[in-house]
């Protein structure tokens, strides 16, 4: 087992920054709006329904639902129609308005991604990376491909700009049996690259043998682990050619993987002490204060509650931290491009929600601000509880004793919805007939540009 010190995380960026880490994404990310579920558990759930088989007692085993769902449903289910009551599922999700997790939000966020692999069926990985204004190519690794699917990677694909290529390796979800919904599919799948059958992502490949695998909550079997580390790779793991991987998966000391990696692959990092979910929100949040101006050239950044908070700020960014950090940050960098200075601006950058002490600092804030500019979103409105909450509720009070524009909400999902949202402050403000701006993944259109420009111009008398 490894632990990520502040050097190895320093390693790990400044690889990423050179484009020769590609992350591969496995069930454990695929959890519900409050972190804790997992998606797959409603799919195998539904399947389940659909048969009349009852859940068995203690549930199924967490972030591999579908497989034993399906394992279940042999001899009562015909195999082949299980791929579409899958598929069904899936959209249903999809239809009721699923939020994309946010650890995958936050993978999408980075930029420095360029080659992304997927294990899993769905297209939420692809969701996230539209969501952060990201083109995304997909390219489906199937034994039966269409003719409407790309299959390997595009020979130019290093000319197209910020496109991300994003591999399904298992297939993707659709109504026929072009995916993998079990073991034994997944089996298949892993001969035809072994075998290098005529579907093999052969160019995908190739470009994962010169870089590095960050293989973050993939819950593979122990066989599987081995197979995609040397799949992978030109040479035996034994060879690490100056190659690193990282494993980050909740594993138990004794588990025979750990051992293994242990002895023949001495330049993977097991990170079994983590939940993977928590190690990306502290890989996305280390990535953003390294994007902070000056980080890149070498000046020293502060900490995030280290940074100086205005006492009268001229705009106050509120957000969720735990569903918006990527998009507030957008805002925050639009707002220093149209000439507010980084003192103008009280931004707080820190993952978790604050302390006491801070929380008057925070409050103190808002009550001094000219503008205050909460960022909105499904996901953040969904939340059971939240500081942000509190904040929205703070500059709500101060709307009576105002005559000028103060309250500017954004909008940052892709739909302007914000009569959708039911939460209480954002009821207020629709009430107050308050304008909501659209800035999709934190990047403003024409009309909420034009009004803050129009803020900051009223500003600068009384600053």
């Amino acid at each position: 087992m490894t632990t990520m010190t502040p050097a190895a995380w320093s390693r790990l960026l400044a690889m990423m920054r050179e484009g020769s880490v590609v992350p591969v994404v496995g069930s454990r990310l695929l959890v519900d709006a409050d972190g804790k579920g997992s998606l797959q558990a409603q799919v195998a759930a539904q399947l389940l329904h659909n048969y009349d088989v009852e859940m068995p007692e203690g549930g199924l085993p967490r972030f591999r639902e579908v497989n034993e769902a399906v394992s279940l449903l042999k001899g009562k289910a015909d195999l082949q129609e299980l791929y579409s009551d899958i598929y069904i599922a899936m959209d249903a999700l999809r239809r009721d308005g699923v939020v994309v997790p946010r650890p995958l939000q936050q993978l999408a966020a980075i930029s420095d991604f360029r080659l992304l692999v997927t294990l899993t069926p769905d297209d939420l990985l692809a969701q996230a990376l539209r969501q952060a204004r990201r083109p995304v190519n997909e390219i489906v690794h199937t034994l039966k491909p269409s003719a409407d699917q790309l299959t390997d990677l595009p020979r130019d694909w290093s000319q197209q700009g910020n496109t991300a290529q994003l591999l399904y390796l298992f297939g993707k979800a659709r109504s026929t049996p072009q995916y993998s919904i079990h073991d034994e599919d997944m089996l298949e799948y892993a001969h035809n690259v072994i075998a290098g059958g005529d579907n093999k992502p052969k160019n995908f490949l190739a470009e994962l043998h010169d870089r590095n695998l960050l293989l973050v909550g993939c819950n593979f079997p122990d066989w599987l682990s081995r197979f995609m580390l040397r799949a992978t790779r030109k040479d035996r793991l034994v060879d690490t050619q100056g190659r690193r991987g990282w494993l980050v998966e909740p594993l138990a000391s004794e588990d025979p993987v750990i051992s293994f990696l242990g002895r023949y692959s001495p330049a993977t990092s097991v990170l079994s002490n983590v939940d993977p979910t928590q190690f990306v929100d502290e890989l996305h949040r280390r990535w953003l204060e390294a994007q902070t101006p000056g980080a890149a050239n070498g000046v020293a950044v502060p900490a995030a509650a280290e940074l100086p908070r205005p006492e009268k700020a001229m705009f106050f960014i509120s957000y969720s931290r735990t569903t918006d950090q990527t998009s507030a940050f957008k805002v925050y960098e639009m707002l220093r491009r149209l000439g507010v200075a980084e003192a103008e601006i009280w931004f707080d950058r820190e993952t978790l929600e604050p302390g006491k002490d801070y929380q008057r600092a925070i409050l103190d804030g808002i009550r001094g601000c000219r503008y205050f500019l909460p960022v909105l979103s499904r996901a953040a409105t969904q939340r059971e509880e939240a500081f942000a909450f509190i904040e929205w509720d703070v500059a709500t009070q101060r709307l009576p004793a105002m005559n000028r524009t103060f309250l500017v909400p954004l909008v940052v999902d892709d739909e302007h919805r914000p009569e959708a949202y039911a939460q209480a402050s954002v009821a207020a403000w629709r009430d107050r007939h308050i304008d909501f701006g659209h800035a999709p993944g934190g990047e403003a259109d024409t009309r909420v540009l034009d009004t803050l420009k129009q803020l900051v111009r009223a500003a600068r008398p009384a600053i």
